[in-house]
């Protein structure tokens, strides 16, 4: 994958500077170190940041149709490029190189904006149409990839990252009290709204198109649509290790190795072991906690020895947790109400030292295939709801919590409350998350009153639901929830805090077969039996997992991916962060409500004293909110200057200027020779 980005202007500016143009790029160095790429004329600019993994000789951009009136900037995998190819040179197209980046041009030509439909991948570009003077701005079904855009006096602003466009110098970073809001209740502002003010997010499965005015209009081009059930029930296994095939078969297409993720749960095991009977061999990574509360490194070698792959195993600690938070953050882009995107920050730099540059991940079965306690908990609260004199209702939550019973009456009161929030309106839309949102809401109480009065939670939910399809009241409670969790806290935290923007950190591409389109379709076909019964969950695909993997593996209940929280950070006495939480720089940054963080700050520094999940996140969430303030305030222009440093030791792959103002500097002496350099 690589980073790209660029500027359009209105017909009454003026034509973007390549001055500019090399801000943008260098701050998305890190997504694409193996070279980069500048193309401008009178009203658009386009740049690129390149991670080398298809065609590594040919696969330059931006790139253009034979007569260059359609221009690409593009970052991702197209995933079936060969077979659309094949298609398009049998209806006389003709291909300069052999990567999958051109494919989405040579599509556009042929198809205009039905060629996004055609896509197998995980993709955010931008398709400049100079002919009809119209800027495409398009992101994958699922939003895997992260795009940004901006609207700046009479020009918008694009990239994969928020950094490039504030580097670029035309918006400053501000935090945007409504996206805080979002985050400290959903985990992540959910496009097309951003942790910035200013700063809009691409919604997944959307095409923006800009006219030369820089009107916009919005196109979806994909949407989750239930089917009636195709198989009997019972009867999916083999349909679905067939899909999986061929997703993780696709998946594995590339010029340089391609690795994997093994955490020692199911998902991740299922997928490696697909990639190891395509491969052979596969280079496998997994991360080892000193904390044994967290550890799953049994798990992982056994999955390893099993296989038969070469795994690698990072150990993370406490401290090595604290030291990379704040660049984690850096590159996250949002305020963390959790530290897990931290080893994972680190697991990738770990890749990359491997010399790996791809890595398959289990990503997605959990919403697809109902392995969240969320969907229990949803069924639960339904059955509570039809049943209130039931006697089974404690034992039904016991089943996934097994704390719940153990703790004594007053807890298990305490527990049985906070399953039983709005448990009569079943009808409300987000009848499933009510209560996990309503948790995590709790935090914020620690943003300054006007912050956390900028969006009340009833106009949040509003705003959400009427991004809800039409026909969503006809769909089971299931898959509403299933949806929920798919366009909300997967899309807009999972793939982004601990995916694309932790592995492109350093680099690397990580890449998704359960969230193959034909698999996602494919899984909305199924039973609900094939993905759960009563508290039992991914029932069709751990039948798969029983044919491929040890018992433990195949049946062993999901640990969700958690790391260390309070110990690593708000220890008595560790001080790392002392400056960043003293009242004084709470009260400066002005986001939050001071006396009520510093009680809590107590509270996780006094001996012998433990604080709930909720208070945990809520710390969490102002910490980071502070190292993003600090990052893309006081630090920003530092580390701007840092990046175009950088960019002078990098290779210029294309440098092409249409612009009727020629620019004041040359091209750099770097570019490639290969390449045209149009004046």
């Amino acid at each position: 994958m690589c980073g790209i980005g660029g500027v359009m202007s209105s017909a009454a500016e003026a034509a973007p500077t390549f001055g500019e143009m090399r801000r943008m790029v260098a701050m998305l160095s890190h997504r694409g170190p193996d070279g980069y790429g500048l193309y401008r004329d009178d009203q658009v600019g386009l740049v690129h940041s390149r991670l080398s993994i298809i065609d590594l000789a040919g696969g330059a951009q931006p790139l253009s149709n034979e007569d260059g009136s359609v221009w690409l900037t593009f970052n991702g995998e197209i995933f079936n490029y060969i077979e659309l190819r094949q298609n398009l040179a049998e209806l006389g197209h003709r291909f300069s190189t052999s990567g999958d980046s051109e494919v989405i041009v040579h599509c556009y030509e042929r198809y205009g904006s039905r060629a996004w439909e055609m896509l197998n991948g995980q993709f955010a570009f931008a398709l400049w149409d100079s002919r009809r003077r119209l800027l495409w701005l398009v992101r994958d079904r699922l939003g895997i990839l992260p795009l940004h855009y901006a609207r700046a006096r009479g020009h918008v602003v694009f990239a994969s990252e928020a950094k490039a466009i504030f580097a670029g110098g035309r918006i400053a970073p501000r935090v945007d009290p409504e996206g805080l809001c979002q985050a400290f209740t959903t985990w992540s502002a959910m496009a097309p709204r951003s942790a910035f003010q200013d700063i809009r997010q691409v919604p997944p499965a959307t095409a923006l198109c800009f006219d030369s005015a820089l009107c916009a209009r919005e196109q979806t081009y994909w949407r989750v649509h239930p089917a009636r059930p195709s198989f009997a029930k019972g009867s999916a296994d083999d349909a679905l290790e067939a899909q999986l095939k061929r997703s993780v078969a696709l998946r594995l297409r590339a010029d340089v190795p391609v690795g994997a993720y093994v955490s020692g749960g199911l998902d991740s095991s299922v997928i490696t072991s697909l990639a190891a009977e395509a491969r052979g061999h596969v280079e496998t990574f997994g991360i080892r906690f000193a904390d044994p509360r967290f550890d799953e490194t049994r798990e992982q070698r056994l999955v390893a020895k099993h296989l038969g792959v070469h795994h690698h195993e990072l150990l993370c600690s406490a401290s090595d947790i604290r030291d990379a938070l704040p660049e984690t953050v850096w590159h996250c882009e949002t305020p963390l109400l959790r530290t897990s995107p931290v080893p994972l920050f680190l697991l990738s730099q770990a890749v990359k030292a491997a010399g790996v540059k791809t890595v398959l991940t289990g990503e997605g079965a959990d919403e697809l295939l109902c392995g969240y306690t969320i969907f229990k908990e949803d069924q639960i609260r339904r059955f509570w709801a039809r049943s209130p004199q039931s006697t089974m209702r404690p034992a039904l939550l016991q089943r996934i919590h097994h704390y719940v019973g153990a703790e004594g009456a007053r807890q298990n009161a305490v527990w049985q409350s906070f399953f039983s929030h709005k448990l009569l309106e079943t009808a409300h839309p987000f009848y499933s998350h009510l209560i996990r949102w309503r948790n995590t809401a709790w935090t914020l109480r620690l943003l300054a009153p006007e912050i956390r009065n900028s969006l009340p939670l009833e106009s949040m939910f509003a705003d959400m639901a009427a991004e809800l399809p039409p026909d969503w009241s006809a769909w089971d409670p299931v898959t509403r929830a299933q949806y929920i969790e798919i366009q909300g806290f997967m899309s807009s935290y999972l793939l982004s805090c601990q995916g694309d923007r932790v592995a492109m950190a350093h680099g690397v591409e990580a890449r998704y077969p359960f969230l193959d389109p034909d698999f996602v379709d494919f899984c909305f076909t199924l039973e609900t039996t094939d993905k759960m019964i009563g508290t039992r969950d991914k029932i069709a695909l751990r039948r798969v997992a029983r044919r491929r993997l040890p018992p433990e593996i195949s049946g062993r209940r999901k640990q969700p991916f958690r790391a260390p929280i309070a110990a690593a950070l708000f220890d008595r006495d560790e001080a790392t962060f002392e400056d960043a939480l003293s009242p004084s720089n709470l009260a400066a940054s002005g986001y939050f409500d001071t006396t009520a963080v510093t009680q809590l700050l107590a509270r996780a520094r006094a001996r012998g004293r433990s604080l709930g999940e909720r208070e945990e996140m809520g710390l969490i969430g102002v910490l980071t909110l502070q190292l993003l303030n600090d990052a893309f305030g006081p630090q920003f222009r530092q580390r701007a200057l840092e990046a175009e440093a950088l960019l002078a030791g990098m290779r210029c792959d294309v440098w092409v200027d249409r612009a009727i103002d020629k620019p004041s500097i040359p091209p750099p002496h770097s570019v490639l020779s290969a390449f045209e350099v149009r004046h």
